[in-house]
């Protein structure tokens, strides 16, 4: 992680989180992210080889969960994108690693099974996908299996871009349980021109950091241009019962270690029950609250390396892409604003009407049915507050402007360098304080009544201002008794407003019954002079 040992960082933003899912939490926030990492294939083919083998994932309560997992066989050498540092693939991970293809081009995924041997066969489906060839194996129920120790190749065309799962189609019940599944990301063949190419986000947005290095997969997510984006973060969501984890477990040791007799015959295969089905545990991407909010591919994880953990800044178009890969349905909802969804299973929804606009509805909850998946647009701009979100007033030093473009934003329509520090800003509230008295230099007035950060604060973790950027942050709180800037803080630069995002069944947002945990993350809205390093 960047400035803060993870696991510091995860207890505070646990703390955070016990103020309530319906609270608005501004932070200096410094987890890490990656986007939607994933893998391509090698050859002009674009082949992948995968193997299907038994592991550990660890829980926050300190469980490790016996587990299958698809990851890259031995030798391999995916190429990882987007770009990030100390990117790996094992040869087990739960999710499975996630395939980047292109729309109408075939690809190649080979199978490897190399679970123990009382599990049988394993295979692959991948839904929504059209199935061109399928070599090796024996023949399964739904399609060709890999017995232990062999191999089965499958050749696929993607006929549409989008989001998409794969899993095991042998005995899912227990294997899609154990951890036999990932997802697919199809870029479109044909970006629209009128998107942001690749490459040019960072120079259009910041104008800061490293410019050619691009954390999308693609400039759209469909062949449509209303389906530009800026930044994408996938979500898989999945429930975990450890009885049938353990029993797994037990029962492959048993056969394993049995010695045959005459009066007691050794069993060959696995009986593991998989009802009644009581799950304890909730992940996305393989991770419980508070460790997927810490950076992906970190060490502590070797079987679980997705995180999930989104940035933006004011402004942004984030493509969610949402993921339901387990037995039930989790309604994930969005704090800070709806979701409108482009697509489910790959079919873009467009108005009848009219072709330019889509006509997906603006969802609360984006359920995450079990084997479907959408992708929606995520927007968040602080339109309508009715206060400055970036602690403006008439009397601050240097205060910037705020002209207006055509939709009312401050932004290179209307003057604004894209590393200005009110980028995006909303000018109808340009010059409204929050606060009634503020603690600080921020001028009084505003309609609400904060609470002094002196008292609230809880020592470093939390920055005393419900502004974003360092010049807000500065003005806005008065003196602290230990200043910003420390070598133990996260830089001032960041603060930012952070929205959970989570499950709205209450029970799936803890770890064993306990609070917090589970399926729950947080969208950190950043200010526009921090850049988001998503390489981290």
């Amino acid at each position: 992680m960047n400035r803060l040992q993870a696991t510091t960082t995860k207890k505070w933003l646990a703390r955070l989180a016990s103020v309530g899912t319906g609270a608005v939490i501004l932070v200096l926030a410094g987890a890490a992210q990656a986007a939607v990492p994933g893998v391509t294939g090698t050859g002009a083919a674009g082949t992948f080889n995968l193997v299907a083998s038994q592991g550990y994932i660890t829980q926050p309560d300190g469980a490790a969960i016996y587990s299958w997992g698809y990851g890259c066989a031995a030798g391999s050498r995916p190429s990882f994108v987007p770009y990030s540092t100390g990117a790996f693939c094992p040869n087990m991970q739960i999710p499975g690693p996630t395939l980047v293809v292109t729309e109408n081009v075939p690809f190649t995924v080979t199978l490897t099974n190399n679970l123990p041997t009382s599990a049988g066969n394993t295979s692959l489906l991948f839904p929504g996908l059209r199935v061109v060839s399928v070599s090796g194996g024996v023949a399964g129920i739904m399609t060709q299996e890999a017995t232990p120790g062999g191999s089965v190749t499958y050749t696929l065309l993607a006929t549409t871009p989008g989001t998409r799962g794969y899993m095991s189609g042998t005995q899912s019940d227990l294997q899609v349980e154990m951890g036999l599944y990932g997802a697919v990301v199809v870029k479109p063949a044909t970006p629209p021109s009128t998107c942001v190419p690749l490459g040019s986000d960072v120079a259009q947005h910041l104008g800061v950091g490293n410019p050619g290095i691009d954390f999308r997969l693609a400039p759209s997510a469909y062949d449509h241009a209303a389906t530009c984006y800026d930044r994408e973060y996938l979500t898989q969501w999945m429930e975990l019962d450890p009885r049938i984890h353990k029993e797994a477990e037990t029962q492959v040791h048993a056969i394993a270690n049995c010695a045959a007799s005459s009066a007691s015959p050794c069993p060959t295969q696995l009986d593991v029950k998989t009802e009644p089905y009581h799950p304890a545990y909730y992940l996305i991407n393989g991770r419980s609250m508070p460790d997927n909010m810490d950076a992906s591919y970190a060490p502590n994880y070797p079987n679980q390396p997705y995180n999930a953990n989104p940035h933006m800044h004011p402004g942004d178009l984030v493509l969610v892409r949402i993921l339901g890969q387990g037995h039930w349905q989790h309604p994930f909802h969005e704090h800070g604003n709806h979701v409108r969804i482009l697509a489910r299973d790959g079919n873009l929804i467009l108005s009848q009407t009219d072709a330019a606009k889509l006509a997906g509805r603006m969802e609360f909850n984006t359920d995450t049915t079990p084997g479907q998946a959408e992708d929606g647009i995520f927007y968040w701009s602080g339109k309508g507050l009715g206060w400055d979100i970036y602690g403006h007033t008439p009397h601050n030093a240097g205060n910037p402007s705020c002209v207006p473009d055509a939709n009312g934003y401050y932004t290179t329509a209307s003057g604004a360098s894209a590393s200005s520090a009110n980028y995006y800003e909303w000018c109808a509230d340009h010059n409204h304080p929050l606060e009634t008295n503020p603690v600080g230099q921020v001028g009084g007035g505003g309609p609400a009544t904060q609470f002094d950060p002196l008292i609230a604060t809880n020592g470093l973790w939390y920055n005393g201002t419900p502004y974003l950027g360092s010049d807000a942050v500065m003005r806005s709180r008065g003196p602290t008794p230990m200043p910003p800037g420390k070598a133990t803080q996260n830089p001032l630069e960041e603060s930012g407003i952070v929205f959970m995002w989570h499950s709205h069944n209450e029970r799936e947002i803890t770890t064993n019954d306990i609070f917090p945990g589970g399926m729950l993350q947080m969208m950190i809205v950043d200010p526009p002079v921090w850049y988001i390093d998503e390489t981290l």
